[in-house]
């Protein structure tokens, strides 16, 4: 049933919100007109919405940011903290409805990149960002239904789906609710049947239950295998219930490993992520997508699912700040819990950024690299409350912390090129601060527009010390950077690393995309340099350079590799083993050579251009 919104901001207070006037809303949305308020209230009207054979109405609101309450004729009914979570609401029985919705930004540190600078007012305004839908049920009724799916380790072949439904009923019950789990679409295996008893004199009860999986079939990333999945029904009286799942286990040790399997990540930031940007993340070569300091909207993890592409989640917790480890606890465990049902729920980043930038402006000089030094140093930040956070996540890898060098971040963030220095410091500091494993963050800026107006995030001092001229010129810097950073970190066998980041939110920012999806000189440029058998130069400057293949597949591969140097063709072929580097050859470069590399192993054909600058 749709509704008709009208919406107010509004002081916060303790009472039901009561506006002079009510506004025309779209609902669920995040209305301009009320950006940069602590407050905004909605309300809906309606009559009863029940057919003859239904008892229950229930309000589903999903996004509500970021502290919720719900009246209904009057009647406080709910209070909500955690807005990637679903908020459920039983309505009580009433000819006529009135239903306010008041949401306030959050009075914690939880409100993620949405309280900070780095995301455009009328992104952050408080509402119901994703779905609000009324519901009718029968009595009894299976009112929420959430899965948590279990794979042996050792060998995929032992799975189990952990299944909680919570069941509504006007009546004592004494019943059983019929659980039938089915491979969606044409997959390997059978489908499964079981069934649990609920008996209760309670209107409100859960029902948990554990089925066995046999001959599962798993879900991979899109470079890797196919995207299988299951569809849960809990099926009460005449009242069914479903929720679509997957099979597999994720680990890190070294190296993400998906099914007991290596994954090489290349992986893109999202900072305001719809379903499309997960497509074009596929398009860039990408398999992993990471959703900073936010909740993931459900299309969006769908489409993860879908699409073959691992979901880095972050608790929304950015910035320089203590927080109440309690907190981060519970939004943690809920957090998990939210997502558990996603296969492509890959890992859990819990404090983004914690200190403020201190390198901005530095060169590649010894005096620089020593202040470098100095300055990482000083920013010294105790990690134990994001560690306690963390540990409470079980189902996938966490990187509790993630930042500069300097801290002992779990999760590099690595800006040569852009805020300080140049992409020849990257080896640098790798190895002065122990970094470059797990890189959550790394790039450059750049115009979007030739004239670029409102740009959240965007650096214009850091793009104004490297790029002297325009859109083009701003443009073919961040490629530069974008493709320096990226391949190197590929030939030192990074085993997981995010550019940063995917799609502007602005005129001008770090995405690779403007902020209509248009591409920006780099995204080719990554999409060359992420493809999972790539043809490098070691380096894009005058000198000697080598010809390095980088293979991120789990077989050999028999490659015939091209170069040609202004003109001059060379050939050889190679046989390249697993996850393999292999240098193929070594060419003396002039600035201003330009270089041709591919590579084909017979089927398909990669290609890789570049022009040696001074």
């Amino acid at each position: 049933m749709s509704l008709e919104w009208r919406g107010a901001a509004v002081a916060p207070d303790d009472e039901m919100p009561s506006p002079e006037a009510w506004e025309p809303v779209s609902v669920p949305g995040r209305p301009e007109k009320f950006a940069g308020a602590g407050a905004v209230a909605y309300e809906t009207t309606f009559s009863d919405p029940r057919e003859e054979s239904d008892v229950h109405t229930l309000l589903e609101l999903v996004g509500a940011y970021a502290q919720t309450r719900v009246w209904c004729n009057g009647e406080l009914l709910a209070s909500h903290d955690a807005y990637f979570e679903p908020l459920r609401v039983r309505l009580p029985e009433s000819e006529q409805y009135r239903v306010v919705v008041e949401c306030r930004r959050p009075a914690d540190r939880f409100g993620g990149l949405h309280a900070t600078d780095q995301l455009p007012s009328e992104r952050c305004v408080p509402g119901i960002w994703w779905d609000a839908t009324l519901e009718t049920r029968p009595d009894p009724c299976v009112s929420e239904l959430s899965v948590q799916p279990q794979v042996s380790e050792a060998d995929g072949t032992d799975a189990t789906v952990a299944v909680s439904a919570t069941v509504l009923t006007a009546e004592p019950l004494d019943d059983r609710v019929t659980l039938s789990l089915r491979p969606e679409g044409d997959v390997r295996g059978g489908g499964m049947m079981d069934r649990a008893r609920v008996s209760t004199d309670d209107e409100t009860t859960t029902v948990t239950y554990t089925m066995d999986v046999r001959d599962p079939s798993l879900w991979w990333p899109h470079d890797h295998g196919e995207q299988s999945r299951y569809v849960l029904t809990a099926k009460l009286g005449d009242d069914e219930h479903s929720v679509t799942t997957g099979l597999r286990t994720v680990s890190y040790d070294d190296g993400l490993r998906v099914n007991g399997e290596t994954v090489p990540v290349r992986g893109v930031t999202l900072l305001d992520p719809t379903a499309e940007d997960v497509a074009r993340a596929v398009d860039a070569n990408a398999n992993l997508v990471r959703v900073r300091a936010q909740g993931t909207p459900p299309e969006v993890a769908r489409a993860c699912d879908d699409h073959g592409v691992l979901l880095w989640q972050d608790l929304p917790l950015s910035g320089p700040g203590s927080f109440d480890s309690d907190r981060g606890t519970d939004l943690a465990t809920r957090l998990d819990a939210t997502y558990a049902q996603h296969p492509s729920f890959a890992a859990v980043g819990v404090h983004d950024e914690p200190v403020s930038s201190y390198a901005d402006g530095l060169g590649s000089g010894v005096l620089d690299r020593l202040r470098f030094r100095w300055r990482a140093w000083r920013a010294s930040y105790d990690s134990g409350d994001a560690e306690s956070v963390a540990a409470t996540v079980d189902s996938v890898p966490t990187f509790p912390v993630v930042g500069p060098p300097g801290i002992d971040p779990d999760a590099a963030t690595l800006y040569p090129g852009w805020r300080y220095g140049d992409t020849a410091d990257l080896p640098w500091l790798c190895s002065q601060f122990d970094v470059g494993g797990v890189v959550a963050g790394f790039g450059a800026g750049s115009l979007g527009t030739p004239t670029p107006g409102d740009s959240p995030g965007f650096d214009s001092a850091c793009h104004d010390r490297h790029v002297d001229g325009g859109l083009n010129e701003s443009q073919a810097y961040q490629a530069g950077v974008v493709r320096a950073v990226a391949e190197t970190l590929r030939q030192c066998s990074a085993p997981l690393i995010v550019v940063d980041s995917l799609r502007d939110v602005g005129d001008a920012g770090m995405g690779l995309l403007g902020a209509d999806g248009s591409e920006k000189t780099a995204f080719s440029v990554l999409a060359d340099s992420y493809e999972p058998t790539q043809v490098v130069l070691s380096d894009s400057a005058p000198g000697e350079q080598d010809i390095v293949v980088l293979h991120d597949r789990p077989e050999k591969a028999d490659l015939t590799v091209e170069w040609d140097r202004n003109g001059d063709r060379e050939q050889a072929e190679h046989t390249v083993g697993p996850f393999a580097r292999v240098t193929v050859d070594t060419l003396t470069l002039s600035a201003g050579d330009e270089v041709t590399l591919a590579a084909t192993d017979g089927r398909t054909v990669v290609k890789n251009e570049y022009r040696i600058n001074e």
